[in-house]
């Protein structure tokens, strides 16, 4: 099927053309039509899939032709990525119709997000948690919504911010359609769209969760302490021209970053102690080539949208297997192809069979000709928990301490003053 077919309005249908769609993906297939017709929706898809068009065509579909100046729809996404990647997409697909949308997220001012407010755009696209503080104040009252989508809604629990929607549900009008989408459905997800959802349309793609078909998923078995100059080896050879490689810990990711630049490969990362300048910088670096990996912990996991990513590289392996999906579905998006690389530890086989009873398949493993398994690594990526504790207090302690002396040199400089300023006493039978 063509775009054509599924009855947009046609300059929508000149936007999907400026963006380089040519036919729906099969959710977008699937979702578009009922969404046109009034149903609320509930859909279950692989991460990767077109999700995101097949939420915003509709719903611009219904604001062509309606007046400007208020906010109609409202899309909640887990991260200020993902937020900033709906609004993108949204610009691309109505460039020809007017329609404006809006990012609400932390870590910025919230000055420039009020006036989009104040100035009813069309449609907002925020995270919980700062779409709450401004839900604070008068001019976030949102009285004229209509649409509301709940996007990535999986990885909203994961995060913890299940307290926070409902919070939110209860600052805005019921909506006159519901889009619910998300790449898994745990048991708390299937409450909260029983409670919101009125006789959705069901759309669930698969049985499990699982990567796209697109993807070619290799397994290198390697020692922890040689992780590093393995992905090296990997990118020195050529195996990827490009990748996005996932760390679990913010520690780990700087460690990497600065060791790939030092063997001459460009590097930039993101994660949660990097200001949003910073992250919107290395993203954007990573997408117009400048960078030729991204570097990231699991935050970044479903807010990047690269055209043609090749790779993406598990440095280290998630915590649970959904982190995996969706780390693995930033390749390989809208039916094309892609691989993802896990490296793999002994002590680490165990976290990936679990991962592999997810994904319902034996991921093959692979030896990478040539490579010392048996080196020494040049050093390590991470310290010990304990021993990076231990240091931190150190330092926190060797501060305190610069803190009192220097308050004590400040109280000795002060005393010789203070006391030439005092009354001198009269000395009685004493001459002078």
């Amino acid at each position: 099927m063509a775009f054509s077919g599924l009855l947009l309005h046609p300059t929508l249908l000149k936007g999907v053309e400026d963006v380089g769609f040519v036919r729906p993906t099969p959710i977008q297939e699937q979702a578009i039509p009922p969404a046109l017709a009034g149903n609320d929706l509930l859909a279950c898809a692989a991460t990767g899939s077109g999700k995101t068009a097949a939420f915003l065509l509709p719903i611009l579909h219904q604001l062509v032709d309606r007046p400007r100046g208020t906010t109609r729809a409202l899309v909640i996404a887990p991260t200020r990525e993902l937020a900033l990647q709906i609004v993108e997409d949204l610009k691309g697909l109505a460039r020809h119709t007017g329609i404006k949308g809006a990012a609400v997220y932390g870590g910025v001012g919230m000055n420039p997000q009020e006036k989009a407010f104040r100035s009813g755009v069309d449609v907002l696209v925020a995270t919980p948690g700062r779409l709450l503080d401004h839900f604070q104040y008068p001019y976030a009252k949102l009285a004229g919504l209509e649409f509301l989508v709940l996007d990535e809604a999986d990885r909203m629990l994961d995060m913890g911010f299940l307290p926070d929607i409902r919070r939110v549900l209860r600052h805005v009008p019921t909506p006159k359609q519901t889009f619910f989408f998300s790449a898994t459905m745990p048991p708390p997800i299937e409450v909260l769209t029983r409670e919101i959802l009125r006789k959705p349309i069901k759309i669930a793609l698969q049985r499990r969760a699982a990567p796209a078909q697109g993807v070619t998923q290799t397994v290198y078995p390697v020692p922890a302490s040689l992780r590093g100059e393995l992905l090296v080896e990997l990118l020195k050879r050529g195996d990827m021209d490009d990748a996005l490689v996932f760390t679990r810990t913010k520690h780990r990711a700087d460690r990497l970053t600065k060791l790939l630049n030092r063997h001459g490969i460009s590097a930039e990362r993101i994660h949660g102690n990097r200001s949003q300048a910073q992250r919107t910088r290395a993203l954007a670096g990573f997408k117009a080539g400048e960078f030729r990996v991204l570097v990231a912990t699991d935050i970044a996991a479903r807010g990047i949208d690269v055209e043609a990513l090749g790779h993406v590289v598990n440095f280290d392996l998630p915590t649970v297997p959904e982190d995996y999906i969706h780390r693995v579905g930033r390749t390989a998006r809208a039916d094309a192809t892609g691989d993802a690389f896990t490296l793999v530890a002994p002590e680490d086989e165990a976290d990936m069979k679990r991962i592999e009873r997810a994904v319902g398949m034996s991921i093959p493993r692979v030896r990478l000709e040539g490579f010392a398994y048996e080196a020494t690594a040049e050093a390590p990526l991470e310290m010990p928990r304990g021993e990076r504790i231990a240091a931190i207090r150190a330092k926190k302690a060797a501060d305190r301490q610069r803190s009192a002396d220097k308050k004590a040199r400040k109280t000795l400089s002060e005393a010789p003053a203070a006391s030439s300023n005092r009354p001198r006493r009269r000395r009685y039978g004493r001459k002078p």
